[in-house]
C-alpha cells in the first residue's frame, strides 16, 4: 500500500509549488536589472566591484567620468556616506563597495530610501580585496535627508 497524501497535504505542495513558480523568475529579474555605473576611468577598485556585481547576474553599463561628485550629488549621496563610484539601478542608488547580495535585497525588499552605500574604501568588501585581510564594514540604508539605518553588517 502507497502512501497516500492528505487532502491538507496537497494543498500545502501546491500553495508551495505555486509560490516558487512566482519568486523564480522574480529572483532572476532582480539580478538582470540595469546597473549603471559612474567611475573614474583609472579606478581599478570600482572596476573589480563592477566585475563583482556581473558575476552576480547584474547587467552592468559602466560610464567612465572624469568626477564622480557632480554624480553623487545628483543622485542624493550624502557627502558622509561617500566613496569612490556611485551606482543606479531599480530607482535606487549604490554608492560604494556595497556587496551584490546587499543589492540584491535592496532590490526584492523595495524599502522606502535613495539607496544604500558603504562610505571609505573598507578592505575585504567587494573590489577592496587584498588577500586574507578585512575590515568589520557595514551597508547603510539613506533617504534623502542623509539620515540613514544598518541594512547588513559585514
Amino acid at each position: 500500500m502507497g502512501f497516500k497524501p492528505s487532502s491538507h497535504g496537497r494543498r500545502a505542495f501546491v500553495r508551495a509549488t505555486l509560490a516558487l513558480a512566482v519568486a523564480l523568475p522574480a529572483a532572476s529579474s532582480i539580478a538582470s536589472e540595469k546597473l549603471t555605473v559612474y567611475k573614474s576611468p583609472s579606478c581599478g577598485c570600482c572596476s573589480e566591484w563592477a566585475e563583482h556585481m556581473k558575476k552576480a547576474g547584474f547587467d552592468v553599463d559602466i560610464k567612465q567620468v572624469p568626477d564622480v561628485l557632480p554624480y553623487e550629488k545628483k543622485f542624493g549621496v550624502p557627502q558622509h556616506l561617500s566613496s569612490c563610484h556611485v551606482a543606479t539601478v531599480g530607482g535606487y542608488v549604490v554608492e560604494g563597495h556595497v556587496p551584490a547580495a546587499d543589492v540584491k535585497r535592496l532590490l526584492r525588499e523595495r524599502p522606502k530610501a535613495t539607496g544604500v552605500a558603504v562610505p571609505g574604501m573598507p578592505v575585504g568588501s567587494p573590489g577592496m580585496e587584498q588577500g586574507p585581510s578585512k575590515d568589520r564594514y557595514e551597508t547603510l540604508l539613506f533617504d534623502a535627508s542623509g539620515r540613514f539605518t544598518v541594512f547588513e553588517r559585514h
